[in-house]
């Protein structure tokens, strides 16, 4: 579903995604449609965290479990796409959770800042601050990834050759690139 234009009186979330566990912290602030799907939302997650959108997901919502229904998983979830972000009844300091990956259990605390008047403009969905790289997929969850940033680091390490290799090469996980977020997040349709 597309993002609505610019000047169509939709309210606009200001919403704060951070990564569950991270030291220092890993987060983004992004400003999305009130008029956007859960669904939609996956997708602008996927890109501000750097994901490739290859492991099942959901969101909890007070106490309720949204997603794609896949029945072949046993899964007792409500349709995303059929959820706008208007429809949850989210007050400013909200939260919610979005998990990515079941096997990592990516898990993403979402926390609505502000609830902001219509700005036509701005499009939207956009991310306005953010800070450290993402960890990259498939690496074991948050605690994989500190272990694989341990052993990258100390050429001692049993791990290291194994990791260095495996690791994107010049990753940095300080690094926050919010000009290339927001080129990836206009190309959303």
């Amino acid at each position: 579903m597309p993002t609505a234009p610019a000047g169509t009186g939709h309210s606009i979330y200001q919403l704060k995604v951070t990564l569950a566990h991270s030291k220092p912290p890993i987060w983004r602030r992004i400003q999305v449609s009130a008029d956007m799907t859960l669904y939609k939302l996956h997708h602008v997650l996927q890109i501000v965290m750097r994901r490739d959108d290859s492991h099942l997901h959901q969101f909890v919502v007070k106490g309720d479990y949204y997603g794609i229904p896949a029945p072949d998983w046993d899964l007792d979830l409500i349709d995303e796409e059929t959820v706008k972000l208007s429809q949850l009844s989210l007050g400013e300091k909200a939260k919610f959770i979005y998990e990515y990956d079941f096997g990592d259990s990516w898990e993403h605390q979402i926390a609505v800042e502000k609830i902001l008047p219509p700005d036509p403009s701005l499009k939207h969905p956009l991310c306005i601050k953010g800070k450290n790289a993402s960890p990259p997929e498939d690496c074991g969850g948050i605690w994989g990834y500190y272990e694989m940033l341990e052993a990258v680091q100390n050429p001692a390490h049993p791990e290291h050759d194994h990791w260095a290799e495996w690791l994107e090469e010049g990753f940095d996980p300080a690094a926050f690139d919010i000009e290339d977020i927001n080129q990836r997040l206009k190309k959303l349709k």
